[in-house]
């Protein structure tokens, strides 16, 4: 992102993320945001310099911008915020995990390692550098079966609950198309709020594994069938052998 290649917007987000204990509780710093005056005292900036920044943030989507409520008379000052900040990874371990490990893979993006990097990509690389260590040469095979073919979603599965998902799988046309319905998504309010970010990490994440598992297959993720469930549509590229044996 070309915006990001900027070290000003760059420590304009950091501080934002994790803002000085000098402005107040982190916590509710984040939830709250900053004014301009209050970044540019922080980052020892002129304001207008600070303003200039932030303003191009926003029109990108990147940040957000209220009007804090006046304590006296005058006019009420803008404050700026990270869009994602006020969402509070829940109670549950494995949603926090997750939590943790989307934080993980959009910070790496952010950072300026990769500037160009898209939300579907980092979520794709993250599945490829955690599974693809862990999957044997003979499990890189495409399935040539419904059962194999299941098994490789079986992984998915896996990956898919330790993320703090209790996904369902259903499957039509004889096993080659398979859905994987979605509930308990840890990232709900992130996803209805920037569906682009967390619909892109997960069809990411959903190609990177299965690929990683030697699987050439078309995803693709319907966001939000219910208020509270996705359903992922999964269809494998290669023939399954006929089921008399004959390939």
């Amino acid at each position: 992102m070309e915006l990001l290649r900027s070290d000003v917007r760059r420590r304009l987000l950091e501080t934002l993320a994790e803002p000085p204990h000098r402005a107040g509780s982190p916590r509710a710093t984040r939830e709250r945001g900053l004014s301009a005056a209050e970044l540019a005292e922080i980052l020892g900036l002129h304001v207008t310099t600070v303003r200039f920044h932030v303003d191009q943030l926003v029109r990108a989507g990147i940040l957000v911008a209220r009007n804090d409520r006046p304590t006296r008379a005058g006019r009420p000052r803008k404050l700026y915020a990270l869009p994602t900040m006020s969402l509070q990874p829940p109670d549950d371990p494995a949603a926090r995990e997750a939590y943790r490990r989307l934080s993980e893979l959009l910070a790496s993006a952010i950072a300026g390692r990769e500037d160009s990097i898209l939300p579907e990509e980092a979520g794709y690389r993250w599945a490829v550098a955690r599974v693809g260590p862990t999957v044997g040469d003979d499990e890189r095979q495409p399935a040539d079966s419904p059962g194999s073919w299941l098994a490789k979603v079986g992984r998915l599965v896996d990956v898919l609950t330790e993320w703090g998902y209790c996904p369902d799988v259903r499957t039509r046309d004889r096993g080659r198309a398979t859905e994987v319905v979605l509930r308990h998504c840890p990232f709900l309010a992130l996803a209805e709020a920037h569906p682009e970010v967390a619909c892109g990490v997960h069809r990411g994440l959903l190609r990177g594994v299965l690929e990683s598992l030697g699987e050439d297959a078309a995803v693709r993720l319907e966001p939000f069938v219910t208020p509270q469930t996705c359903v992922a549509h999964l269809n494998p590229r290669t023939s399954f052998r006929d089921p008399g044996g004959t390939p």
